[in-house]
């Protein structure tokens, strides 16, 4: 398979040791006295709200957690597995602005619906999304409801649960079991939230009430830590990448002593700070080697690992820039055994924008990455020597019943891109803009038609969504 490496094997070690050093003798803050107390329980070493870790902690709870698990879908034929070499994709998430005619505006309910839409009519999209926009339009207090809801109405595909502290966990299962029901919900994984650390090396009191909710009933959990190089952690992609390692795996490991045994997935989403400004800089190819860094880590820690793709630009608007970076962060990705790739499509601005044109054109970088990730299959059939022996020098290929019977498995026919010679790409006048804007039209027009869910289910969590129960 493919694959691409950044880290020789002593890189990985000497990177693991100083994350060891970090836990064992600085420690990472937990912002939350029952996170606190599950340590003191636990027989760690704590001291106020720092918990320091050692590496055989560490070590012998990463052995607990899963390698690889399933996230089943109300549709058996979408469930997800995640492990080993296999990669999914989930949209892009918690961008406050859709760019619509070259402008900024506040993203919508009607925006978040749209995005769900498109990716549950997606080819290559395994996860419908998280929060896909940060709704402006919706009371704060009832915002994740109200996505979660729309999450799964509109999609038959497994979703992202909500980062909103103990209630966003407690809501997100909620809505799960009105859909799944609850027994099946305590026995099947069915979502997973994203959870971060708050770098550099501390954990808030609302991401470590999710993860003690979440585990409640089973559910895997994303730990990630987005590290900005420069500010949140040192200058250097090794240190950051330290900090990083250091700050996953305190999450990791207090996932475990919670629930032993819960799925986990490792999260790397770190990046450099661009110095003009002090912002975050997704787009550059500093963000391929933290993400083949973080990979090669998970690898060795025997877990699930989560990656970032073609939302990751800096570009304010598709065009070159965007297109350049998005290919590079996605492939790069792909390329390096990443198993879940969160910010898939229709990111622009460093996390802040989305755009319904940009969406279509990263599915496409998306089915180009599966299609990589497939390989070469080499097989007597495959070599086709008889073949090949009687069509003989100066034949053709064309005619035979074997490409007849092959082009369609081998070849990645594309949705956008054109292979039309100039003249027929003159003639059809549509460039990949138009060509996007159309399909967005025709995808939310029978999207909404698909009707997932019966008009009872809808009627509970419609008024689980308004009333909290």
């Amino acid at each position: 398979m493919y694959k691409a490496d950044v880290l020789s094997k002593e890189d990985v070690k000497q990177i693991h040791s100083a994350s060891m050093e970090i836990l064992e003798n600085t420690g990472i803050e937990f912002l939350y006295e029952p996170a606190i107390e599950v340590f003191k329980k636990a027989g760690y070493k704590v001291d106020g709200n720092r918990v320091y870790i050692t590496e055989g902690q560490v070590l012998d709870n990463m052995k607990k957690a899963p390698s690889s698990f399933t996230i089943y879908a109300l549709n058996p034929d979408k469930n997800v597995y995640l492990g080993g070499n296999n990669i999914t994709f989930a949209p892009g998430y918690g961008a406050p602005f859709v760019l619509e005619g070259g402008i900024n505006r506040k993203a919508l309910l009607s925006d978040f619906e749209n995005f769900a839409v498109l990716a549950a009519t997606s080819p290559h999209m395994d996860f419908t999304g998280g929060e896909l926009v940060a709704i402006s339009d919706v009371p704060q207090k009832n915002r994740h409801r109200e996505m979660i809801f729309r999450l799964m109405k509109n999609s038959d595909k497994p979703f992202i649960g909500s980062s909103k502290g103990k209630e966003g966990a407690r809501d997100s299962i909620n809505l799960a079991k009105i859909v799944f029901g609850e027994d099946y919900v305590k026995s099947h994984p069915v979502m997973v939230p994203l959870l971060n650390s708050f770098s550099p090396l501390a954990y808030s009191d609302s991401c470590l009430e999710a993860i003690m909710e979440y585990v409640k009933d089973n559910q895997p959990v994303i730990i990630s830590s987005v590290t900005m190089a420069g500010t949140t952690g040192p200058a250097t992609i090794a240190g950051s990448l330290a900090v990083q390692n250091a700050e996953v795996l305190a999450g990791l490991t207090f996932t475990q002593l919670l629930n032993p045994g819960n799925p986990i997935i490792y999260g790397g989403a770190s990046a450099i700070t661009d110095m003009q400004d002090g912002e975050l800089s997704i787009g550059g190819p500093e963000t391929v080697l933290f993400v083949t860094g973080s990979v090669q880590l998970a690898k060795m820690y025997d877990i699930p690992v989560r990656g970032g793709g073609g939302s990751l630009t800096d570009a304010k608007a598709p065009g070159y820039q965007s297109s350049w970076e998005s290919s590079m962060n996605l492939m790069g990705s792909a390329a390096t055994g990443v198993n879940f790739i969160l910010h898939a499509a229709g990111g622009l601005q460093f996390y802040n924008a989305m755009s319904y044109e940009k969406f279509i054109l990263d599915e496409e970088l998306c089915g180009m990455a599966k299609h990589i990730k497939k390989g070469v299959k080499v097989t007597p059939e495959n070599l086709a020597l008889d073949l090949i022996k009687e069509v003989g020098p100066r034949g053709e290929f064309i005619t035979s019943f074997h490409t007849f019977e092959n082009y369609k498995k081998e070849f990645y026919f594309p949705t956008i891109a054109d292979r039309y010679t100039y003249s027929k790409w003159i003639e059809k006048g549509k460039n990949e803009f138009t060509k996007a804007k159309e399909i967005v039209e025709e995808r939310l027009y029978l999207g909404k038609e698909m009707g997932i869910l019966d008009k009872e289910t809808i009627k509970r969590l419609d008024e689980y969504v308004n009333n909290g129960e």
